[in-house]
């Protein structure tokens, strides 16, 4: 996968660990303060091969396979955003990383919401792509129905070429994803479980996406207290590949500057 700027990624160093159960992918790119970034369901860590080559100019990037996902196993063959919080640290465990920031696409989102509530002072700052706090009805639908054969093109080649293992791992993923909608537990934050988060926090939102609508990404901006808000006009679900967002230096600015709490309007701050 080429960067947006038509450069080859930096080359990684790829490692498999054993999580409790199951075998976890991670890959590392350049050095400093480390940076966690998870990927959306149905991806992989190469999902933000277009970020790497700028992200590891300035941090320790450690990119997660979550369960299930690329070269990643789960024998459970069930997927939960708790769940996924609990490998990461593990993970993390493993490498002797305490303190770190952390970048998540949707699903990887939720995940460092599960990880910042439940260990709030590892977490120094985050960026939270697409994420919500709990699947409302018009998620709810498009995951009961979800299949394969009528997912976009550009969805199903990423499914096809995350997929480590084949049809079989695709033909998993997607049932985990269609459990999704019959799930009110994993993800059901309160604006109580929000107020305990003590990392700075970024949200990216479209104000066009076709899960979770602007009042969601709205609600955890008043309710996580050192958040920022940016609202990408026109941007559906995921709206950082679009080369006229300028997503990763907005990103790396935040997550090193100072503690404030600002809003970000559809344009670098």
């Amino acid at each position: 996968m080429r960067t947006t700027d038509g450069a080859e990624p930096t080359t990684p160093r790829g490692c498999t660990v054993q999580i409790r159960n199951l075998e976890l992918y991670y890959e590392e790119y350049g050095a400093g303060k480390p940076l966690v970034l998870l990927h959306g369901f149905g991806g992989s860590s190469q999902n933000w091969h277009p970020f790497t080559p700028q992200l590891s100019e300035h941090h320790r990037l450690i990119v997660v396979d979550m369960r299930g996902h690329g070269h990643s196993t789960n024998p459970e063959n069930k997927f939960t955003h708790r769940k996924a919080a609990i490998d990461v640290f593990l993970l993390l465990e493993k490498l002797g990383i305490d303190q770190f920031s952390a970048m998540g696409i949707s699903s990887g989102g939720m995940t460092l919401l599960h990880m910042a509530t439940s260990q709030p002072g590892r977490i120094d700052s985050m960026v939270l792509v697409s994420a919500t706090t709990h699947f409302p009805d018009q998620a709810r639908a498009i995951m009961r129905r979800a299949a394969f054969g009528t997912m976009p093109q550009p969805v199903q080649e990423m499914y096809r070429e995350c997929a480590k293992r084949g049809d079989e791992q695709i033909r998993q993923l997607i049932a985990q994803f269609n459990a999704f909608h019959n799930d009110y537990d994993d993800m059901n934050f309160t604006p109580q479980q929000l107020s305990t988060i003590t990392a700075r926090t970024l949200i990216v939102h479209g104000d066009r996406d076709r899960f979770f609508s602007v009042e969601i990404p709205v609600s955890l901006y008043r309710s996580i207290p050192d958040a920022a808000l940016w609202v990408i006009p026109g941007g559906d679900h995921v709206p950082i590949y679009d080369p006229a967002v300028p997503f990763a230096s907005t990103a790396l600015r935040f997550l090193d500057g100072p503690r404030r709490r600002q809003r970000l309007a559809g344009c670098e701050p």
